[in-house]
């Protein structure tokens, strides 16, 4: 019998590499992780000259590496307004109020907060994109709420308490939400991991300038050997190898698998958070964390599930 030469690839897509599972752990481990590490550095290490670093590590990485694989870095001239649109809220708003919203409260709730952000992209793809707001991201949405209202609710009923750390990271995540949906609306012609990267660098110019304005610079000389360890974690790790990976797990797995990933970051936050910094880790944050991932499991994994190959 003759081989049917279109039963081949067609078999060989079914087949999910190894490697692309260890990427996958790799990634929601090393980036869950990320959340007590910027704790440890930003507690020594003011917010803007510490952004100002991770962008201009991370960009210009992330642009050599597609440098090096022989891809284009030239951006179109038509995409160069999306691009700075796009920058201020994927990069600018999200670096900005998360380093700001991580200072100011716990590490593991933080993430929490962080990774409401498919929640608010849903929405935002609704209104922005014409995207039909289904039940489920409806019920989502609602799901997400209640995490934050078990999370953050207690506080906002102390008289003379405000949650600053929480509106920033809320305002982090509605950033990132908005970025990810104007990314969606536009058209590139970048590789992915180029984009990515003049986003950072471009983003690291307001930040950058903004930390010498303020000046508040700090001694390196002064610092911890904690807070030096976590900055190193910080630029090496999420900076350049999760971002390289996640983009690596994109090309190689369905989309359904690469959601189940992130899924994962907020439960290492949480917990890592407790092991590393001793953050308690009461019946509030598991609440809420399990009422954020059953949403992104309705928002996110579900709808995947049931659309046709």
């Amino acid at each position: 019998m003759t081989p049917d030469k279109h039963a081949r690839p067609a078999q060989q897509a079914q087949v999910l590499p190894a490697a692309g599972f260890a990427l996958l752990a790799a990634l929601s481990l090393l980036w869950g992780l990320n959340w007590p590490f910027m704790k440890i550095a930003l507690g020594e290490i003011p917010v803007w000259p510490f952004r100002s670093l991770s962008l201009i590590v991370g960009g210009g990485a992330l642009l050599l590496i597609t440098a090096l694989g022989g891809r284009s870095l030239r951006v179109a001239g038509g995409e160069i307004r999306p691009l700075l649109l796009c920058t201020v809220f994927n990069i600018v708003g999200w670096h900005l109020c998360s380093a700001y919203g991580i200072s100011l409260m716990a590490a593991g709730r933080a993430s929490i907060i962080a990774f409401t952000m498919p929640l608010w992209a849903a929405i935002l793809g609704g209104i922005l994109l014409g995207e039909h707001l289904t039940w489920r991201r409806w019920l989502g949405l609602a799901l997400g709420m209640a995490g934050l209202a078990v999370l953050i609710g207690p506080d906002l009923g102390v008289v003379g308490r405000t949650p600053w750390g929480a509106a920033f990271m809320l305002g982090a995540a509605l950033s990132w939400a908005l970025g990810t949906v104007l990314m969606k609306r536009f058209t590139w012609s970048l590789p992915i991991a180029a984009l990515a990267g003049w986003q950072l660098l471009l983003g690291a110019i307001p930040v950058t300038l903004g930390a010498f304005i303020i000046g508040d610079w700090p001694d390196p000389a002064a610092l911890s050997r904690e807070a030096l360890i976590a900055l190193a974690y910080v630029l090496i790790v999420p900076m350049i190898f999760c971002h390289w990976a996640w983009f690596k797990v994109v090309s190689l797995f369905p989309a359904v698998l690469a959601a189940i990933g992130t899924l994962a970051i907020p439960i290492v936050g949480v917990l890592s958070s407790g092991l590393i910094l001793g953050e308690p880790i009461g019946a509030r944050e598991i609440l809420a964390l399990a009422l954020v991932c059953a949403a992104l499991v309705i928002v996110l994994i579900l709808p995947t599930l049931r659309r046709p190959e």
